[in-house]
């Protein structure tokens, strides 16, 4: 696992004498977190939201937190869970629908999952990670991409191609 990644004990020690430092934590989680929460809401936005309100209440509570040995992730997984929870109490109240059941407790693993293709994603090519992005999160079909970036179907086609064998290998050497 990726949590002793220098040593997340002393991180968040020195986040807690500093605040200023707690962006070492955020980067080292903002993906799993992201990642975590985008899978149990419905729109990139209240992912978007909810994640930001995730650090900001970690942040707030740091002085807090106790090391006990667990990782760090586990502490934001809590608060996301509730974020979440929260998210979706208002989201009723609001349009009175039943929300989504599935236990939050699970999924951690996929969370990780989604967390390194998220990352790996980023590291495409700018062309290939824009096409990626526009087809598969933006939902956009080959014309409309092929319009907006002023190419061809047959070249979105191939940077499309180029983009999900990178994505593959790239994961298939992360799963090894």
């Amino acid at each position: 696992m990726v949590e002793s990644e220098p040593d997340e004990k002393l991180l968040i020690e020195t986040a807690q004498r500093d605040p200023s430092r707690f962006m070492d934590l955020y980067r080292m989680h903002f993906d799993r977190v992201y990642a975590y929460v985008a899978r149990r809401v419905a729109t990139r936005s209240d992912a978007q939201d909810l994640t930001a309100e995730v650090f900001q209440q970690a942040l707030a509570g740091l002085g807090q937190f106790e090391w006990r040995g667990v990782p760090f992730a586990a502490w934001l997984y809590r608060i996301a869970a509730n974020a979440i929870m929260d998210h979706h109490r208002r989201s009723l109240r609001d349009r009175h629908v039943v929300p989504n059941e599935e236990p939050v407790t699970e999924g951690c693993e996929n969370a990780e999952r989604r967390a390194s293709l998220y990352r790996a994603v980023r590291e495409l090519a700018p062309d290939q990670r824009c096409v990626i992005e526009m087809r598969f999160a933006e939902d956009r079909s080959i014309a409309e991409i092929a319009a907006a970036l002023g190419r061809s179907e047959g070249a979105v086609k191939q940077l499309q191609f180029r983009g999900l064998e990178t994505l593959r290998t790239r994961l298939s050497e992360h799963d090894a």
